[in-house]
């Protein structure tokens, strides 16, 4: 019976920590504004934030030497007057509040009993005396690591309705995932409201552990886009007298991938130095992420109709083409801004699954509508037995099929990687799922521009060779070619 309690209140924190997860403010100070405890039990809570921290060695704990923390700023608590007039002015003690601070492995340690049938949060009479807890007060069981989890205790004196927190440092000697949670047991103190801020800090700067990595990747990828925008700008200027319209597509795509991970580099590095995200640089970011996702799509759907290839122009198609991109680039540009800029504590599970479930089904369009016209356009150049343009989009198609084989496989990983850690307790590695979708992106973009290179013999592919006759006389051949200009 008493195991099956001690599951049971295992779950309630478990519960808690999850509430905390879906609810997290991504951003290393976070800021509480009139926030609301929650009953859970015979506890109340305020979730104060997660985030993964990294420890330093040299880390000793004096104010002067921590380099990573969490520190208590100008946290105030406001009680209802009904329960502070329920005492004396000269009266001390009259109301307690404590900041529970705890790495996520130590999660058991909070609540329930070791002795008797419990799953309570909150020390109650009966757990006084069979456990020798402190009643009144959050139950923590030491064990170990007797300064794990922390206990920081706030009072309400007399019958004031405002108690101001002593500034407080938390030194983090341990790299690990660290939750805050601001909890009462006294059922007056409902209705209490909490203000102020909280500031966390690793080592490195003031990027969030689970976010950390991304400032080298995104400075990586900026270098590495440079670097192919820079050859693709040397073919381009070598032969511009033989460029493609597909070809200025491919440069829009480059220039936008540049400026998206620029953007997000330099947002990441303020993020980092100062602890706010300017939603300023966010909101640009966040847009030229957008407008590259959407072009890149559209990209390669018109590749894949035969645009200038065994097409001159998309005709009837157009309209539907330009509909699907405008769909696609609000959808996103949607979810990418509730996801990054400002706090995500305000949105629910459900609103967040509302934005994601239209980009998903507009990316699934996306692939069934590419790999149709894929096929459509294989049939045409076998017709015309074009063989130089059907060797090329072949080697598209099998780059375009394995991608999406690659993408399917990492989805699955994906959804394995989060159900079997749902306490995030691989915070580490978690960067990596995001990471995959910008490399993945970027890869088949060098594919793309492998395949479609500025050259002198990049007119072959153009839909003027495919229509012109094997004529033997230069003059019947200059004929065609200017009525297909014509119609060009």
């Amino acid at each position: 019976m008493v195991k099956a309690d001690h599951m049971a209140w295992r779950a309630v924190v478990g519960l808690f920590v999850l509430t905390g997860l879906i609810l997290e403010v991504k951003a290393s100070i976070h800021e509480y504004k009139n926030g609301r405890f929650s009953s859970q039990g015979n506890s109340f809570f305020f979730y104060g934030g997660s985030e993964g921290l990294y420890a330093t060695a040299n880390n000793t704990g004096t104010n002067s030497t921590v380099k990573s923390f969490i520190k208590f700023e100008s946290i105030s608590f406001k009680r209802t007057k009904e329960s502070a007039s329920r005492h004396e002015e000269m009266e001390h003690n009259t109301g307690l509040i404590e900041a529970i601070v705890f790495e996520i492995k130590d999660r058991d340690k909070i609540g329930g009993s070791t002795s008797v049938s419990s799953t309570a949060l909150c020390c109650t009479h009966d757990l006084a005396e069979a456990d020798g807890c402190k009643q009144g007060q959050i139950i923590i069981h030491h064990s170990g690591d007797q300064d794990w989890p922390k206990r920081v205790q706030i009072f309400f004196q007399g019958n004031n309705d405002v108690t101001r927190m002593t500034p407080e440092i938390i030194p983090i000697t341990k790299t690990g995932m660290y939750n805050l949670y601001f909890m009462f047991c006294d059922p007056q103190l409902k209705g209490t409201l909490i203000n102020g801020e909280t500031i966390w800090k690793s080592p490195m700067g003031y990027l969030p552990g689970r976010m950390g990595p991304f400032l080298k990747f995104y400075g990586f990828m900026s270098l590495a886009y440079l670097m192919l925008g820079l050859v693709w700008f040397f073919q381009y200027v070598r032969f511009w007298k033989d460029i493609l319209q597909l070809q200025n597509c491919i440069t829009i795509v480059i220039a936008l991938g540049m400026c998206e991970m620029a953007m997000l580099y330099f947002e990441y590095s303020n993020f980092n130095a100062t602890g706010h995200r300017p939603v300023d640089i966010t909101i640009w970011a966040v847009t030229f992420g957008a407008v590259k996702k959407t072009v890149s799509r559209l990209l390669l759907l018109v590749v894949s109709m035969g645009y200038g290839v065994v097409r001159p122009t998309l005709g009837g198609l157009t309209s539907k083409v330009i509909l699907l991109g405008a769909t696609y680039f609000f959808a996103s540009e949607a979810l990418e801004l509730v996801e990054n800029v400002g706090n995500v504590n305000d949105l629910s599970g459900k609103a967040r699954l509302f934005l994601v479930l239209p980009v998903a089904f507009l990316d699934s369009f996306f692939i069934l509508w590419i790999f149709t016209s894929l096929s459509k356009t294989l049939e045409k150049l076998q017709v015309r037995r074009s063989f130089a343009k059907l060797e090329l989009y072949r080697k598209f198609t099998n780059s375009l099929a394995l991608a999406v084989v690659l993408s399917v496989a990492w989805i699955g990983f994906e959804l394995y990687f989060q159900a079997s850690d749902p306490f995030s307790e691989r915070w580490q590695n978690a960067w990596i799922i995001t990471a995959f979708w910008t490399l993945l992106a970027f890869v088949l973009l060098c594919v793309i521009c492998v395949l479609w290179t500025p050259s002198h013999n990049a007119t072959r592919f153009d839909y003027l060779v495919s229509v012109l006759p094997d004529m033997h006389t230069p003059k019947k051949v200059g004929k065609t070619s200017m009525r297909m200009r014509r119609l060009l």
